[in-house]
């Protein structure tokens, strides 16, 4: 998409015209960008009882004015943030990709730097579209060209483009079938963000199986389809301020493994390597925005598949860091490939330490589908984090992780049982995660509900949306 700024949007063609409008204010708005045509919708705008609540919108046929073809008025409620900026022109990109508009100019009032660019993430993650598999008449072109009216600041321009092209990555990722994406595709998929700055090395099963990575290879011996750990490096060109590690769940398709899943619950489990898209989509965006600071990523790639090979309630599992797991629940599978690659991003010395996976529904009954669960003592990197998410428009919500919760895992004959039973799920498990991270901060982030959404939500479609690529990509700028 080829993005530029205006300083005014007077006699620009466009197949869409895009007006941003403060609630209780939609007249003043479309005057103010259309003149006398303006005033005519305004009327439309008032019959139709539209009141600009933020992330609403309604369309009409732009008569009358030269060189353009439809008008869409997007609200922006009280513009109390820039959030407010992300969900209008969101919901003007999934409006522009339904009606076919490749040609767009958004003039959503007096916009400043943050808040052009805030839009210009917006606008893209709502065009964005997965319809790889849709017959061609069924697809619709995404626009091609955006003018916005507003300030020009490049780096934060640059910054939206990348953080947006990090996310649609993520998102590709998340929704192809499983006979597309499994360990070994998305392996190669990694290996496509090699660069100057990236470096990518995989491990094939045999090396996995050597260095002793227990979860990993139990997790996927049930299926034909080997596992693969990925490790990404960057490194920025010069002197690193500090170095940071990221961790992804990288189940590619989850059955629940002998603990099977009931089918309907099994429909959309190539949602399971949300975490891995996560963590590819921020180096995707590293590529392109090249901080001073070290990053280390790692995604543990499996298939939890049923087999006679398949691994088995009661099975004692030892893990990379030498502690044993006593298996209670072969569908709690993430937390045993997170906590082999959590090991090896401590052995790589990295000063803080957050780990992103599609881990518990306890995490979705508590949250929902806007809220990541967040799990962290460390309060500075929480604080950090937080506003991150807040930057970024993405909720988070910090969750309780205590200490006396760990009685709920002893087990019989291993070290550490791998569920702690359905109460306090989401922590449980995080708990879990705790016992193979020795060294770094480290915080868990369970994005089990916004990874993946069954209906429109926001200006996001039913799929899946990037989760939290936007605020660890900031988390790690702001270092």
């Amino acid at each position: 998409m080829d993005i530029r700024t205006l300083a005014t949007a007077a006699g620009q063609p466009a197949d869409l015209f895009v007006v941003g409008a403060l609630q209780g204010a939609v007249a003043d708005a479309l005057t103010r960008a259309l003149g006398v045509a303006g005033q005519a919708l305004a009327g439309a705008a008032a019959t139709d009882e539209f009141n600009a609540a933020v992330g609403t919108r309604v369309a009409y046929p732009a008569l009358g004015i030269p060189g353009v073809a439809r008008v869409v008025i997007v609200g922006l409620g009280d513009a109390s943030d820039g959030d407010s900026y992300r969900r209008a022109a969101g919901q003007a990109g999934m409006f522009a990709r339904s009606s076919k508009a490749t040609t767009v100019v958004m003039d959503l009032g007096e916009l400043g730097a943050t808040e052009a660019a805030a839009a210009v993430e917006g606008f893209i993650a709502g065009n964005y579209r997965y319809d790889r598999y849709k017959a061609e008449k069924d697809r619709t072109p995404g626009t091609t060209s955006l003018s916005i009216v507003g300030s020009v600041d490049t780096t934060l321009m640059d910054q939206a483009r990348a953080l947006a092209a990090g996310q649609a990555l993520a998102r590709d990722l998340v929704n192809a079938p499983p006979a597309d994406i499994y360990p070994e595709t998305l392996a190669e998929a990694a290996m496509e963000l090699r660069s100057e700055h990236i470096d990518v090395d995989v491990w094939d099963e045999e090396r996995i199986r050597a260095a002793g990575m227990g979860g990993i290879i139990a997790v996927g011996q049930g299926s034909t389809r080997p596992p693969r750990l990925i490790h990404l490096h960057y490194r920025p060109e010069g002197a690193a301020r500090t170095k940071l590690g990221l961790v992804g769940k990288g189940v590619t398709f989850d059955s629940g493994g002998l603990s099977l899943k009931p089918s309907a619950a099994m429909q959309t489990m190539r949602c399971d390597m949300g975490g891995g898209g996560t963590v590819l989509g921020v180096f995707r965006a590293l590529r392109d925005l090249r901080p001073d600071v070290e990053v280390h990523g790692f995604v543990g790639a499996v298939e939890n598949m049923n087999s006679g090979g398949s691994y088995k309630l009661g099975d004692i599992l030892r893990m990379y860091n030498g502690k044993t797991v006593e298996v209670h629940n072969t569908d709690a599978e993430g937390r045993l490939v997170l906590a082999d690659c959590l090991h090896l991003a401590c052995e790589h010395g990295v000063d803080e330490l957050v780990d992103i996976a599609t881990l518990t529904g306890a995490a979705v009954v508590a949250l929902g589908h806007h809220y990541t669960g967040l799990f962290s003592n460390e309060t500075t990197l929480v604080d950090d984090l937080l506003s991150a998410a807040d930057e970024s428009g993405e909720g988070l919500w910090r969750m309780p992780l205590p200490d006396f919760y760990k009685d709920m895992l002893k087990a019989e004959w291993g070290g550490i049982k791998n569920v702690g039973g359905r109460a306090a799920g989401a922590t449980t498990a995080a708990l879990f995660l705790s016992e193979f991270v020795e060294g770094p901060r480290w915080a868990h982030l369970d994005i089990a509900g916004p990874a993946f959404l069954d209906k429109a939500t926001r200006h996001f479609l039913a799929g899946a949306t990037g989760a939290m690529v936007p605020t660890l990509t900031r988390w790690v700028l702001a270092h």
